[in-house]
């Protein structure tokens, strides 16, 4: 091979933008020569005394010299894509590792694994890894779910996602729900308060005072907690607590209340109010 050298015109951006990545210590090392190489050419530097600069081969600097005339900077930056060495896989052997993950389960296991199915259709783990990939598969992954037996699901669901569809006027939204069975403490000595240089303290024992329960109601668009403590969580305590919110909430809106499935809330009491 034989050529002579090469003149090439580098602008002033280029040139800026060459000297910073050759500077710059946290350019990788291929691209610091390249830059190197295209500055050198540019000076009006020899082939040879570029290859001695770079420790590079002559068809090398030949290469990022014709590289740069025909993608400026942005072709240094970027390596040729290669074909892979490996021939891709056929598409029924796509198919049928897509269709046994999605139809099969494995014999004394729960799900697929990369090893396990690379044994059954024939293939490397890592294949079997790509094609998962691709189609969005994750047999690890279990999502558990539990479907309503309550025979009016479909009309409190209906009218729950009515009032984010198109809410009512002169309405509140409360979501209730209560917190059982909480523990009255007390310490056995009182402790010191905060202060500056030094933390609350308290006793690391406590005094029992039984339980109680909290009965609370969440208005989301104010932000308004209504919220009062019984010592028994009973269908008589849950109805007391609705006349509390009816006496709170003003009487010219209409009130609409998001409950559980809990026993309290279907009694034949409660539902008569």
């Amino acid at each position: 091979m034989r050529r002579t050298n090469i003149c090439l015109y580098l602008g002033p951006a280029d040139r800026a933008e060459l000297q910073a990545l050759h500077t710059n210590r946290y350019t990788p090392r291929k691209l610091t020569w390249r830059a190197v190489i295209v500055l050198a050419t540019a000076d009006g530097v020899g082939t040879v005394e570029i290859m001695r600069r770079t420790g590079t081969s002559k068809p090398t600097v030949w290469r990022w010299q014709e590289r740069y005339l025909d993608e400026g900077v942005p072709g240094l930056k970027r390596d040729k894509t290669r074909p892979s060495r490996v021939p891709p896989l056929r598409r029924e052997i796509r198919l049928k590792v897509i269709a046994k993950t999605v139809q099969e389960t494995p014999p004394n296991a729960t799900h697929w694994s990369r090893t396990m199915m690379a044994a059954a259709v024939g293939i490397s783990p890592s294949s079997v890894r790509r094609i998962w990939a691709d189609a969005g598969l994750k047999p690890h992954i279990v999502k558990a779910f539990k479907a309503s037996n309550d025979p009016m699901c479909q009309e409190k669901v209906t009218e729950i996602v009515s009032l984010y569809l198109n809410p009512t006027d002169r309405a509140v939204v409360l979501c209730v729900d209560e917190k059982s069975q909480i523990q009255a403490l007390d310490r056995t000595q009182p402790g010191l308060p905060l202060k500056k240089g030094r933390a609350t303290t308290m006793t690391h024992d406590y005094k029992r005072h039984g339980t109680t329960t909290l009965f609370a109601a969440l208005d989301v668009k104010s932000g308004l907690v209504i919220g009062e403590c019984m010592p028994r969580h009973r269908a008589k305590e849950f109805l007391s607590f609705l006349r509390r919110i009816d006496r709170v909430v003003k009487k010219q809106r209409d009130v609409h209340l998001v409950l559980d499935n809990y026993a309290t809330h279907k009694t034949p009491e409660v539902n008569a109010c």
